[in-house]
């Protein structure tokens, strides 16, 4: 067994008002490297914190991620550690995050009952999808070599501490799309003497939703979705530029291509038909998180052994996460664990009233660290007659 974390609820609270945006994590990041030195962990810090505990003589490695960076909202809250940064929240639960690491950190390092190595990897960046590529580049992989990879998200509405995941996919890939479509303003009055941008632009947002209805198979899971349609109309003026903008989901990089390649034969369609001229980006930020087989297995088997309700076959997420790049490095699981059913424990993620429940942060750290127990298990002693 694992002793009790402590601290790890007024730890969690500072760290929620105290919220900092991706890559800009620089309190968020000295607080977390001075707490694992003062637990005795070799530390290293780049664009993220990383903290290295070893037990034994054992020369296997596996890693645990939590992210560090919070959102741009506006918090509205009534509890009584609120957001001390305007306009910035964690809305997402990634201060428990950290705390729950942090505290199977302390757990371990106070009874290292493990072999081998723990690489315990705080990450920047997550909501932008940009913080786990980051941390890969920097060598992190390379430096501290791991044989697989976990983390764990929250998930509001899912009774506390319940734990699913699954095999193979369980979040989608996000792709970013722009559309700038270039035609001919004109007056209001006299629409034949221009070619109407928001015309062009309404039409495309129209025929963007057949792709999922008509193009790919039921059921693919695939979302298109138009969030921004930008013009320099005004009230009696034409628009002669338009751009649209918004978020594609897909569950497999096949599909994520083709909804790509569709896009691109509906927008030079529908340009070509009106005589307007229309450039198109699409980009991959977020790619499918696909789990391994054994490291899913594992975090079941340590979930039902403690005794919480686990779900091993969940249907997929349709959010997306960036653990996945570290989960095509190495071999993963990204799990979910239920934040409560209701109050704001139950509001949706990136809700301005959502909180993380600090009731989840001893189930986490224990978790975590029966689950190092369990995948670097010390070697049994035998006797000699």
């Amino acid at each position: 067994m694992v002793s009790e974390p402590h601290n790890l609820i007024a730890l969690r609270q500072e760290f929620h008002q105290f919220p900092e945006l991706g890559f800009k994590e620089k309190r968020t990041k000295a607080r977390i490297a001075n707490i694992l030195k003062d637990m005795g962990l070799e530390v290293h810090e780049g664009v993220g914190v990383v903290g290295i505990l070893k037990s034994g003589r054992g020369n296997r490695a596996i890693a645990l991620r939590a992210d560090m960076d919070a959102l741009p909202i506006q918090e509205a809250s009534d509890h009584d550690y609120p957001s001390q940064n305007a306009g910035v929240m964690h809305a997402c639960g990634h201060d428990g995050h950290m705390a729950m690491l942090l505290g199977a950190a302390q757990a371990l390092a106070d009874d290292p009952n493990f072999d081998g190595t723990v690489v315990f990897i705080f990450q920047p960046n997550e909501e932008h999808g940009l913080g786990a590529r980051a941390m890969i580049d920097e060598g992190v992989l390379e430096k501290f070599p791991v044989e697989e990879i976990y983390a764990i998200h929250n998930l509001p509405g899912a009774p506390l501490g319940q734990v699913s995941t699954r095999k193979g996919l369980i979040c989608s890939s996000e792709s970013l799309f722009e559309i700038s479509i270039k035609g001919q303003g004109g007056h209001a009055s006299m629409p034949q003497t221009g070619r109407d941008a928001i015309t062009v632009g309404a039409e495309m947002v129209q025929a963007l939703q057949t792709i999922v209805s008509r193009k790919l198979a039921p059921g693919a899971g695939a979302v298109v979705s138009v969030t921004e349609f930008l013009t320099d109309g005004q009230r009696n003026v034409l628009p002669g530029t338009a751009q649209l903008k918004g978020d594609v989901r897909a569950r497999s990089r096949e599909d994520r291509r083709k909804v790509e390649e569709f896009m691109q034969q509906i927008i030079e369609g529908i340009s070509a038909a009106h005589g307007v001229s229309s450039d198109f980006s699409f980009k991959t930020e977020f790619i499918e998180t696909i789990n391994s087989d054994a490291p899913t297995m594992a975090a079941t088997g340590v979930a039902q052994s403690l005794g919480l309700e686990t779900i091993g076959d969940r249907e997929p997420m349709s959010f997306s996460e960036d653990f996945a790049h570290f989960n095509a490095a190495v071999p993963g699981c990204f799990l979910l664990m239920g934040n409560g059913e209701s109050g704001r424990f139950g509001r949706p993620l990136h809700a301005n009233d959502y909180d993380f429940n600090d009731a989840l942060l001893s189930l986490g750290a224990k978790f975590w660290a029966q689950l190092v127990q369990d995948r670097l298990p010390q070697k049994k002693q035998t006797g000699h007659n």
